[in-house]
C-alpha cells in the first residue's frame, strides 16, 4: 500500500472549509484569474486582465494571518518562516466542483500577503486558446527541448498543458512532470502520465530529476527554467533522447537566448550556445491581450522560433540580434513574430487595432503588415 505523507493527506482529504475559501469561491464565480490579498486593501480579483476590488472592508494584519496561515502545511509553514514566502497548490469545492489554485504567500513591508492563480478545471485545446496552427507541430518532436517564454500571467502553463494534452490524445507515450506546485491534473487517454509535486511527492527538483532517468519517460515537463541547475538538467535530458518542455521568463523568443545565458558565467557561454543550438527545437513566446470577440476574455499573441539551420548558425556565431529577421524570413516553415501574430488577431476580429498597436514591438512594421506589405529582410547571414 502506498505511503501518503501528512502534507499529501491534508491536500487529498480537504478539511473543513476555511474562511479564505469564501474569497476563492468569489473569484471562481466572477470568472477571475487571480486573487490578491494585501493588508490595508479589500480583496482584489483580476477579471479579463483588470484588477477589481471586492465590496468589503480592507484586510488588517490580524485577519490576514487568520485567512492565510491555516492554508499552509507544516512544510510550507517552515519554508515561509525561513524564506519569507511559500508556493503551494490549494483546492476548494465550488458548487460541488473541485477548483485548484496556485498560491504564493509572501511578506512585504512586514505584512503577510497572498496572490493566487485560478487553474482551469479542464485543459483547453489549441482552438479554445486561439493558438496558431504551428503550435501542434511542436508536439510531434521525439526529443529535444521546447520552451515557452513570457512574463508572469502570460498563459505559458496553460499552453504547455494544452500541448501535453494533445500528445496525450494522439500518442502512446509516458509523460512525466515535475512541478512546484502541480497546476493542471491530466486525465490519461493514450498516454501514461505521472505527475510529481516538489515537496509532496519528492524532496526537491534535483532528486526528482535523478529519479526521472530511471522512470522511462518519453516526455518531461520540468517547470520553470529559473536557475543554472534546472537548465543544465533539462538540456541533459534533451541530449539523452527525451522531449523536454519548460517555461522561462523572457519577453520574446530571440531574447530567450540571452536570458538563458544570463543564468551562467561568461566562460560557459560558448558551450551553452552549442548545447542550445543542437538540442533546442523551438521557443514560443506569448502575451495575453484583451479580446473584442464576444464571450472571449483574452487571447494570446504568439511568437514562434523553430531551430532550423539559419537560427542555429546565428546562435553559434553569437548573432542574436539577427534572430528576429530570421523568424520573419522563415514564415513558410511555421515561424512567426509578434507582428505577424498581431496582424492575424486583428484580421480575425479577435483584438482591436488600438490594442495591437499598443503592444506592437514595431508599430511601423505592424502598419505595413496590416496593409499587406512583407517586412522580411533578406541577406541576414
Amino acid at each position: 500500500m502506498a505511503v501518503v505523507d501528512a502534507d499529501a493527506e491534508r491536500f487529498i482529504a480537504k478539511k473543513v472549509d476555511l474562511e479564505v475559501d469564501k474569497l476563492f469561491r468569489a473569484l471562481v464565480k466572477l470568472k477571475g484569474s487571480d486573487l490578491h490579498l494585501k493588508v490595508g486593501r479589500p480583496p482584489i480579483v483580476r477579471v479579463n486582465g483588470e484588477l477589481r476590488p471586492l465590496t468589503r472592508p480592507p484586510i488588517d494584519d490580524e485577519e490576514m494571518v487568520k485567512l492565510c496561515f491555516p492554508m499552509m502545511s507544516d512544510r510550507n509553514r517552515k519554508i515561509f518562516n525561513e524564506t519569507g514566502g511559500a508556493d503551494f497548490a490549494y483546492q476548494v469545492d465550488v458548487d460541488g466542483e473541485a477548483w485548484r489554485f496556485r498560491v504564493n504567500l509572501l511578506t512585504q513591508l512586514g505584512h503577510v500577503g497572498l496572490v493566487a492563480r485560478r487553474v482551469n478545471r479542464t485543459i483547453p485545446n489549441f482552438e479554445g486558446l486561439y493558438l496558431p496552427p504551428g503550435v501542434v507541430e511542436l508536439c510531434k518532436y521525439h526529443q529535444g527541448m521546447v520552451l515557452l517564454a513570457g512574463v508572469t500571467g502570460s498563459g505559458k502553463s496553460t499552453t504547455i498543458a494544452s500541448m501535453l494534452n494533445w500528445v496525450n490524445q494522439n500518442y502512446r507515450k509516458h509523460i512525466l512532470t515535475l512541478e512546484d506546485p502541480i497546476e493542471f491534473v491530466f486525465t490519461e487517454e493514450k498516454c501514461l502520465i505521472n505527475q510529481r509535486e516538489i515537496g509532496m511527492d519528492v524532496v526537491d527538483f534535483k532528486i526528482g530529476m535523478k529519479h526521472a532517468v530511471r522512470e522511462d519517460p518519453d516526455i518531461m515537463l520540468v517547470g520553470e527554467m529559473r536557475d543554472e541547475e534546472t537548465f543544465l538538467t533539462a538540456i541533459h535530458a534533451a541530449e539523452t533522447g527525451h522531449l523536454v518542455f519548460g517555461t522561462i521568463h523572457a519577453s520574446s523568443a530571440p531574447s530567450t537566448i540571452g536570458r538563458i545565458l544570463d543564468l551562467f558565467p561568461q566562460a560557459m557561454h560558448p558551450s551553452l550556445r552549442s548545447a542550445i543550438a543542437m538540442n533546442m527545437k523551438a521557443i514560443v513566446a506569448q502575451k495575453l491581450l484583451p479580446s473584442i470577440k464576444e464571450g472571449v476574455g483574452r487571447v494570446p499573441t504568439v511568437e514562434i522560433m523553430t531551430f532550423n539551420s539559419i537560427v542555429r548558425k546565428l546562435i553559434l556565431e553569437e548573432k542574436d540580434e539577427k534572430l528576429a529577421d530570421a523568424i520573419r524570413m522563415c514564415e513558410k516553415e511555421g515561424m512567426q513574430d509578434f507582428t505577424m501574430s498581431l496582424k492575424s488577431l486583428v484580421d480575425r476580429d479577435l483584438i482591436d487595432r488600438a490594442t495591437a498597436f499598443e503592444v506592437a514591438p514595431n508599430v511601423d512594421a505592424l502598419k505595413m503588415a496590416l496593409k499587406g506589405i512583407n517586412v522580411a529582410q533578406p541577406g541576414i547571414l
